[in-house]
């Protein structure tokens, strides 16, 4: 059985990555002194910067000027022939990280039609996470008139012999590298090979090995194949841009268009360099005191307070100007604790503050430094065991949002490669 990830023609730009190469969108979304150095550092250079649509300004009043112009961009961006085409391969990358680790991935394109984001999804390829639709909106906006598409979508694959990447090695000294640079705003370092007929052929088999494998474990259970472990929303967009574009083909046109591909990174779940971080809750603008006595009230008999440090966990910590609390939750044996946070800061918005505004920060520190700030709380929340994700999702269906990161901030994947999606 053929695995749902194929080669495709690759564009990266002929020089310039250094500016070029930009941070996922969906990072630093409370931070715009990182947005304004990365602004300084691009100046007029080409520079995904200009083609992407930093989080941080989904609000601003000018959100569909914007658009426009990042459209309008893409589209200069190939009249100029900033790019070379690598066709029809797989780029292999490694990612040093500020740690030195290195990440090893393979960016290539998963069949969308072998995807699906729903909560109690049958497909090989799922969302680990709950996807908020009221997201997608916004995203379809940008790529509905897109002529490309450029990933920080990165899929996980279940590899504990970490065989596919054991046999890529074999074919390295045949590869021909095509980038090696130092990306900015001090997030490590990244290289990336055009792997070649060999290894391409050898990636293919191993992907079909896995999937057999992954059949045979979920016995009667419906296989998942590919997680998504970041980029879930731009790929819900891809897939809903995807089943509009389709309604108009034929189904000849269909096996073959290109919208039908998206373009993402697939690493190995047992990697040595991934490391699964909380991502943390912070709620801006609130009387704190009024926080903590809803909390109580929603949780009931339920929860269990104390005074702590920061460093002290249970089931979730709360951070504010003068004070720590550590919580524990007698009902987490039905649900994991994320879960019931995140149910309780959708009602307190919702229905006690509807002032408030919340953010989900990736970092202990910045998470923390925020909640001391006067009117914020942080929700410091704990980590999943990366082992057991795809049985969880299997088992239980995508997980509740931003239940864990991939890493810290810096180390989120940025954008390099991309493809044409008309």
């Amino acid at each position: 059985m053929k695995a749902p990830f194929y080669p495709a023609d690759i564009l990266i730009p002929k020089t310039g990555l250094e500016k070029w190469s930009v941070i996922a969108c969906d990072q630093y979304t409370s931070d715009p002194n990182y947005w304004d150095d990365v602004e300084k550092t691009v100046g007029d250079a080409p520079s995904t910067l200009r083609i992407t649509l930093p989080e941080i300004y989904l609000e601003k009043d000018d959100v569909e000027k914007r658009v426009e112009k990042i459209n309008a961009t893409m589209a200069k961006y190939l009249e100029e022939d900033i790019f070379n085409e690598y066709k029809n391969t797989y780029i292999y990358v490694e990612r040093t990280l500020r740690s030195d680790t290195v990440r090893q991935g393979i960016v290539g394109v998963i069949d969308l039609e072998e995807y699906d984001f729903a909560q109690d999804s049958k497909a090989l390829i799922r969302a680990t996470e709950k996807t908020v639709t009221e997201r997608i909106p916004p995203r379809v906006k940008i790529r509905k008139n897109a002529p490309l598409e450029l990933p920080h979508i990165m899929i996980l694959f279940d590899d504990p012999g970490n065989v596919i990447f054991s046999n890529l090695e074999k074919y390295k000294h045949l590869m021909q590298k095509i980038y090696s640079f130092k990306l900015m705003e001090n997030s490590g370092y990244i290289s990336g090979w055009d792997v070649g007929e060999a290894a391409k052929e050898s990636i293919d088999k191993g992907f079909e090995e896995l999937l057999e494998r992954s059949i045979e474990h979920a016995g009667k259970r419906a296989p998942i194949f590919f997680a998504v472990g970041d980029g879930n929303h731009s790929l819900a967009t891809a897939k809903t841009c995807w089943e509009e574009i389709k309604q108009g083909l034929t189904e000849e046109e269909k096996l073959s268009h290109p919208a039908r591909f998206a373009l993402a990174e697939v690493v190995n779940i047992h990697d040595k360099s991934l490391d699964f971080e909380p991502v943390h809750r912070v709620v801006f603008g609130t009387d704190t005191e009024l926080f903590r006595d809803e909390l109580l009230k929603y949780f009931k008999n339920e929860i269990k307070e104390d005074v702590c440090d920061v460093d002290e966990f249970n089931d979730f910590v709360t951070v504010t100007e003068d004070i720590n609390h550590v919580y524990e939750l007698e009902s987490k044996e039905e649900k994991l604790p994320i879960a019931c946070v995140q149910e309780f800061l959708d009602y307190y918005l919702k229905n006690v503050d509807t002032n408030a505004k919340i953010d989900y920060i990736h970092g202990d520190g910045v998470a923390i430094e925020l909640g001391r700030k006067p009117g914020n709380i942080a929700v410091l929340m704990p980590s999943i065991s990366k082992g057991d994700l795809f049985d969880m999702v299997m088992l239980a269906g995508a997980l509740p949002r931003k239940t864990f990161s991939m890493g810290e901030a810096d180390d989120k994947r940025f954008y390099i490669e991309a493809k044409k999606i008309k």
